[in-house]
């Protein structure tokens, strides 16, 4: 009875909070207090807070359900419209156009508080008045400032600090909430209960609605229930299959993360009642706003496609505003104290089951001096909290403990054969898996002979890679290469291990490479006993802004990160799909790794479960699950981990051969001039031949 009254008491004092807050807002429309040029960023900006009021009232009415698709479409054109159409140019949220108009210092940090602004629009449709409150508070408590004399940038810099640091504990515990909770059904509630063949649904989440939300929304409606089911059972399949191959029992869990992009909600509801069968509650939260829960390398959870990707990459870094060491360990307290009160919440968590999407045009970002970035101590301060939010998480979520699956489907702004193209991608992630587990299997027997592995580039390509392997003790019952077919990643199509790090070295190069949504030109990463000693790229005319590019977006702040696997993709399927549409530029990493060789730099495939046994389909464990980091787990394990794994392939037609090094100095040849020569393996040819 106290906990409800508590509750209500807290939602009267919100209430009366934002009351209070939109009614000073509104009477700042009406003043001249702040001189030029910041009052006309006040003007603009309270503009946008009442619009988002406005609209929050009206969720509130009910009023979206009742809009026709048009009316829809020109309310969300009028929440984003600071973004799309090339307005974000001109836009505050664009902070070197803040500082053209502010000045150095104000631009940049108005920008970012205008960025926090607008994440107002999902809280909005969220009716999440305390963090719309505590938002229009932080504008309210800024504004003040600059009513009479100029403040300095560092009093105001200040106050977005202490705005952060009081409200940290109320941030992050919402967010773990989000991450563990399925009462928080907000977006299940959508999509189970709307019709999803009238797209005006789309409108409910408060997301951008592009062209590539509406027409996968309407592509997916023309198909029938069991092509639906179909798609969705290979990727919930998928789930239960990891679980099974790590020999971890999925009946003790009870929840499960599906992470999507809009527009594919048929998909997610058929999924949610599959894996309800399987006993699991899907828990759905999207993307974090606040840029206290933003991560740069990676922001989790639904969204919608960018509607300006540079807008996203600018504002990446946006707590070198605020982050310190004081604020790092309260973050890292809070989190603690997060997980603690939802800690049965997440003991029977079984980990995320992703859709990722394709066919976006590559971005190539342009670079943004204005942008706010991490000192080269914030970045150590970033490494270091990343490290040890893994820990934590892992202490209340075991990685031998929980499993994943991610699946890839295309976009209509992949080209004019949208249609065609998705069919074809059904097609590859429905592959025979029996029949690559046994090509792959032969792969496997000659791998495991080996000492090393050599990889050399053909033509331009400047790949030349000595990879150390592991021995096995037992080769009778023991391999060091993985057999994966279609579970956790999907599609099929690899053979994989943990590198010996001591030994491994020489050149990686790829000609052009997507990661992690960013594009690279000339990528090339030098290798020293395994680790990466030296980097570049061909993107910008400076050499430091491209070492700084890769430092931050495949490093993610480390000096260095070791080869956390090496793979060699078969699956020459979805190699000539790519070939014959021209689409090898826009694969995701999970299709484009099957296409060739791979290796990840950072964590190894199996980390925080090297223990647990794992065993290929002809009952060999397979031993090469840790690498000369990942084992300091035992004795130190901030020194283990790296809280990253990005993929970098070798198409094949950039690829001279692959060799199996024998410790008597003898080879076997795997593949030669990007074709599959090893006896065996020669109907992964056939592709080739077909074309």
């Amino acid at each position: 009875m106290e906990l409800q009254e508590n509750i209500r008491a807290g939602a009267e004092e919100i209430k009366e909070r934002y009351a209070l807050v939109m009614e000073r807002i509104q009477a700042m429309k009406l003043e001249q207090t702040v001189s030029a040029p910041f009052y006309a960023y006040f003007q603009k900006t309270a503009d946008f807070i009442l619009e988002v009021a406005a609209y929050a009232e009206g969720v509130k009415k009910g009023q979206p359900e009742r809009m026709t698709l048009e009316e829809l479409q020109a309310q969300n054109r009028q929440l984003f419209g600071d973004l799309t159409g090339g307005s974000y140019e001109r836009s505050y949220a664009n902070p070197a156009e803040a500082v053209r108009l502010l000045g150095e210092g104000y631009g940049q940090l108005l920008s970012s508080v205008y960025t926090e602004i607008r994440g107002m629009i999902v809280w909005a449709a969220e009716q999440r008045y305390e963090d719309l409150t505590i938002t229009a508070e932080l504008f309210v408590e800024l504004y003040n400032a600059f009513e009479g004399e100029t403040p300095e940038v560092k009093n105001l810099q200040q106050m977005v600090y202490w705005h952060i640091s009081d409200y940290c504990d109320v941030f992050i515990p919402d967010r773990i909430q989000e991450q563990l909770d399925p009462e928080l059904s907000f977006a299940a509630d959508i999509i189970c209960e709307s019709d999803l063949k009238d797209p005006r649904y789309l409108y409910r989440f408060g997301e951008y609605v592009g062209e590539n939300e509406l027409e996968v929304s309407r592509f997916l409606a023309k198909l029938s229930e069991k092509q639906i089911e179909a798609m969705a059972s290979t990727f919930t399949e998928g789930y239960r299959m990891g679980f099974m191959a790590a020999g971890i029992d999925l009946s003790k869990k009870k929840t499960v993360n599906i992470r999507y992009s809009l527009g594919f909600e048929r998909v997610v509801r058929a999924a949610i009642a599959q894996f309800g069968k399987m006993g699991l509650k899907s828990i759905i939260y999207r993307e974090a706003r606040h840029s206290l829960n933003r991560r740069a390398q990676g922001n989790p959870g639904y969204c919608s496609t960018a509607p300006d990707k540079q807008y996203v990459y600018d504002h990446r870094e946006d707590m070198a505003l605020y982050l310190d060491k004081k604020l790092m360990e309260r973050r890292l307290s809070v989190l603690h104290s997060a997980y603690e009160q939802y800690r049965e919440l997440a003991a029977v968590h079984a980990g995320p089951a992703v859709m990722e999407i394709f066919g976006e045009h590559p971005f190539l970002p342009k670079k943004c001096k204005e942008a706010l970035k991490f000192s080269e101590k914030q970045q150590e301060l970033n490494v270091s909290y990343n490290s040890q939010a893994g820990q934590l998480v892992n202490r209340y979520i075991p990685g031998d403990q929980r499993s994943f699956t991610i699946i890839a489907w295309p976009i209509p702004e992949i080209g004019e054969q949208f249609e065609e193209i998705f069919r074809e991608v059904v097609k590859i992630n429905n592959l025979d898996y029996h029949l690559y587990q046994r090509i792959q299997q032969t792969l496997i027997q000659a791998l495991d002979q080996g000492a090393s592995v050599r990889i050399k580039g053909a033509g331009a390509n400047r790949t030349d890679l000595r990879v150390q392997l592991w021995q096995p003790e037992h080769p009778e019952k023991e391999s060091i290469f993985e057999n994966c077919v279609a579970d956790v990643n999907i599609p099929v199509g690899e053979v994989f291990t943990s590198p010996k790090l001591t030994g491994t070295r020489g050149i990686l190069h790829v000609s052009q490479v997507y990661l992690n949504e960013l594009k690279y030109l000339d990528l090339e990463l030098t290798f020293e006993d395994g680790r990466i000693k030296d980097y570049t790229c061909k993107n910008f005319p400076e050499e430091e802004e491209n070492r700084s590019y890769i430092r931050n977006n495949v490093l993610f702040g480390h000096e260095t990160l070791p080869m956390g696997e090496f793979a060699i993709g078969t699956n020459t399927t979805a190699y000539m799909v790519a070939k014959r549409y021209d689409i090898g530029a826009k694969l995701p990493i999970l299709i484009a790794e099957k296409m060739g060789p791979h290796f990840a730099v950072g964590d190894t495939c199996y980390s925080w479960s090297e223990d647990n046994p794992v065993y290929n389909p002809d009952g060999k464990e397979i031993i090469a699950r840790d690498n000369e980091c990942s084992i300091l787990r035992k004795t130190d394990v901030s020194k283990a981990y790296f809280n990253c794994h990005t993929d970098i392939t070798i198409p094949y037609d950039e690829l001279d051969y692959i060799r199996v090094e024998l410790p008597d100095g003898t080879e076997i040849s795997l593949i030669e001039g990007g074709r599959f020569v090893l006896p065996g393996t020669e109907e992964l040819n056939r592709p080739f031949d077909e074309a």
